[in-house]
């Protein structure tokens, strides 16, 4: 850092030995190169270096009474705010295994007395200069892993936003409430997390994201509902075959509104996948007797598939204008019959095993008098 007078700011070395001539010979060939700390003891280095400016650079005697130099080191490797402080050994000791025990605990050099005072000085330079390099890629790699993460977070929000907003049109013309919309978020949720490591499903649920997608796309899943004229999409009575042909186009009015948000903005959008699926396929039934399409069994997306039982299950328990909301025992009992035949057997099993999350979901979205009229 620069300071008021244009001069680079003196970087500080921490020299530890017990010998006060050592002490006084070291301090007198850095001190005018760098600023310089002095301790007399390993505890004193550790308190040094612990401080808000601790050293850029430790010179550490291994023989000292009490806690010697090998002992310092390894409590300053051990301590998060101190182990990025590089260390240079200096010793009497010459042996090979000395050094080695040296590095091991993660000194960076290793210097033999009687110093020669070019050689440390040469030392000392360049390991502050590695210090101060790797000290600017480690803020670099901060600033970078930050701004990725920030950018991230930008990205979910508005992919959160997207659906939400789709998802909004649908609630303001459908006479379900926005609590359906969030109830079968979760049932779907649910069932995912259930099968995540089932045979049949574990390839493609055994993904946190995957199961995030999924709960992101569920409220779109009946974003074609605004392409259905009032008449018939509020209708309180039954249908006529004639409009319930009509209802049913919704799954590709749904499908075809969201590719052509797409196209406006002149790109597929990978999160924007499953919400395709789910809007078009979660009325298709197991033996191929729904729509729009006829699938059947795995033909079906593994999305719709889930959404289909999330569905249906919220539509027999809820109260509308037109109908009393069944009671979970008797909607479970009807899910059941199904199996085979509208549902995916696989994900019923699921759903029966995770009852009482169903339960406590639609509780806990459980709509108000307001919300049904």
């Amino acid at each position: 850092m620069d300071d008021v007078n244009g001069f680079i700011d003196k970087q500080t070395v921490l020299v530890v030995d017990d010998t006060p001539d050592n002490l006084s010979l070291m301090s007198g060939l850095l001190k005018d190169l760098y600023k310089v700390k002095i301790a007399n003891n390993g505890e004193r280095a550790l308190k040094i270096a612990a401080t808000g400016m601790p050293p850029d650079i430790i010179l550490l005697d291994i023989m000292m009474p009490v806690m010697d130099g090998y002992e310092t080191c390894r409590r300053l490797k051990a301590d998060p705010a101190t182990r990025d402080i590089p260390v240079i050994f200096l010793t009497a000791r010459t042996d090979v295994e000395d050094e080695m025990r040296g590095f091991e605990l993660g000194a960076v050099d290793y210097i033999t007395k009687p110093i020669s005072p070019p050689v440390v000085l040469a030392r000392v330079k360049t390991h502050l200069q590695l210090k101060r390099m790797n000290d600017y890629l480690k803020d670099k790699n901060a600033f970078l892993e930050n701004e990725v993460q920030r950018r991230t977070q930008e990205v979910v929000a508005t992919q959160e936003v997207t659906i939400l907003t789709m998802a909004s049109l649908a609630e303001t013309r459908d006479n379900e409430t926005g609590n359906h919309i969030r109830r079968t978020q979760f049932y779907l949720k649910v069932l995912a997390e259930k099968l995540r490591h089932h045979p049949r499903f574990s390839h493609f649920l055994d993904d946190d994201r995957i199961i995030d997608l999924l709960f992101k796309s569920a409220p779109l899943h009946d974003i074609g509902k605004v392409g259905i004229p009032d008449h018939i999409l509020l209708k309180p009575e039954r249908l006529t075959p004639e409009e319930f042909k009509i209802i049913k186009t919704h799954c590709k009015l749904g499908r075809d509104a969201i590719i052509a948000a797409e196209r406006r903005l002149g790109a597929e959008l990978p999160f924007l996948s499953f919400a395709k699926e789910i809007a078009y396929s979660h009325h298709e039934r197991w033996d191929g007797t729904g729509y729009p399409e006829g699938l059947s069994g795995d033909d079906i997306p593994v999305s719709g598939r889930l959404m289909s039982v999330a569905d249906v299950y919220d539509a027999l328990i809820s109260r509308r204008v037109y109908k009393e909301g069944m009671l979970h025992e008797k909607a479970a009992g009807i899910i059941v019959m199904n199996k085979d035949t509208c549902f995916d057997p696989d994900i019923v099993d699921a759903f029966v095993e995770t009852a009482d999350e169903f339960m406590q979901i639609a509780k806990r979205f459980e709509d108000t008098e307001q919300d049904i009229h």
